[in-house]
């Protein structure tokens, strides 16, 4: 039950769901289409790590569970409130392990409203000419809102909520195919900032995916007094494991780091209520190329997300089109993706997209963008991260 990188529990929703279909569909050159079958706390795992799994509240895994009680964690308290309490001591930020119990109900519609964007996203970075090879900056491309119903145009899309030392914050995830359960994924891409502070911090808390977040774009007054099932259509679900890489562990930092073109994770979650996959439930998951193509030979991405930070507020969901370049943070460390867009933080962790063979593919995902908006960088996913996705998903397989 030990490893670098993983998260906790999960449950799903009241209500009966809707299915959702479609695809997101993109102007200009890039179409995606997100293809799916409709229908029916513990340790985390970095890229070619093992995995320690996790348990959900009650059903942790006896040895786990004896041991969060040796670093002081109550698991019935942490449910009636204790996951409030960031001590150091308390939440086993210098040990591998991470806890992430089923709290039902706790994202309710106002707090995934109060919840900040995660700033990671919008820090100045030193990109000058001695650290690599980086083509000129991009100019700046307006992020266009995604059409309503969300569901019907950009189904695997959706919000990832956590609490940090600093209160509930948000970033941008997306529904992507597990290997092992073809059609009955349970997978959600995102940033690795978006779950896990990065050198010298520790795993964040109560992490759970909304997928078509706010599904009909309504307005903040419109919104007011919603059922949760109106802002959260198809639930709420936790992540019962989280993986990010070693290097976001290691050497992410509040201005990305060194760790930020390593800065992706994938998470495992879990139904606040209700028994069908995440797939299943959306009707849409994307396949991820981790080929890692130079930026020179892509000829458009796509990146969509919600952004949250000024001039947006996080309700409706956006997106950009560009071609890519090249950002490089150091000689050693792998170029990233850049594309011009003025989407702000909250779009974190959202993914990028492009057509590969006729199908849309994930191929990188928001990482960090300057303080002033206009543009954004991702990773580029090659062997190491499709190890941490391979690895997560035969932990799963028989899930």
């Amino acid at each position: 039950m030990r490893s670098s990188s993983t998260s906790g529990g999960f449950r799903r929703r009241r209500g009966r769901l809707p299915t959702a279909a479609g695809g997101l569909v993109a102007a200009l050159v890039l179409t995606v289409t997100a293809c799916g079958a409709p229908g029916d706390g513990g340790a985390g795992a970095r890229a070619g790590g093992d995995v320690s799994r996790p348990g959900a509240g009650d059903g942790l895994p006896g040895d786990l569970a004896d041991r969060l009680r040796e670093h002081g964690i109550d698991l019935d308290r942490w449910k009636d409130g204790g996951w409030k309490d960031w001590d150091e001591g308390d939440w086993l930020r210098e040990a591998q392990d991470y806890v992430n119990p089923v709290i039902e109900d706790l994202w309710d519609p106002d707090r995934m409203r109060s919840a900040r964007e995660a700033d990671k996203t919008v820090t100045p970075l030193d990109t000058g000419a001695d650290r690599g090879v980086s083509d000129p900056e991009p100019a700046p491309v307006e992020a266009e809102p995604e059409k309503t119903p969300y569901h019907a145009h950009a189904a695997p899309v959706g919000k990832v909520f956590f609490d940090s030392p600093e209160g509930a914050m948000v970033c941008s995830g997306t529904v992507v195919k597990d290997a092992a359960r073809p059609g009955r994924s349970n997978l959600v891409w995102t940033a690795g900032h978006c779950v896990h502070a990065g050198a010298g911090g520790g795993w964040y808390r109560n992490i759970a995916f909304v997928p078509s977040y706010n599904d009909l774009g309504a307005s903040e007054a419109g919104l007011a007094g919603a059922p949760t099932t109106r802002i959260a259509p198809y639930g709420t679900w936790w992540a019962d494991w989280a993986s990010t890489s070693n290097q976001w562990i290691e050497g992410g930092a509040s201005t990305g780091g060194d760790g930020a073109a390593h800065d992706y994770a994938v998470l495992h979650v879990t139904p606040e209520q209700g028994a069908k996959s995440l797939e299943e439930t959306v009707g849409a998951a994307l396949d991820i190329d981790f080929s890692a193509p130079s930026a020179t030979e892509v000829a458009a991405m796509g990146a969509w997300g919600y952004p949250a930070a000024p001039p947006y507020n996080g309700l409706r969901m956006f997106k950009c089109l560009d071609r890519p370049g090249r950002l490089s943070l150091g000689p050693s460390l792998p170029t990233m993706y850049r594309i011009g867009c003025t989407m702000t933080g909250g779009s974190s962790g959202g993914g990028w997209f492009r057509v590969v063979d006729g199908e849309t593919r994930l191929v990188s995902n928001t990482s960090i963008g300057p303080v002033t908006a206009g543009w954004l960088a991702g990773p580029r996913l090659g062997p190491e991260a499709e190890e941490m996705y391979r690895t997560m998903s035969r932990a799963h397989g028989d899930g």
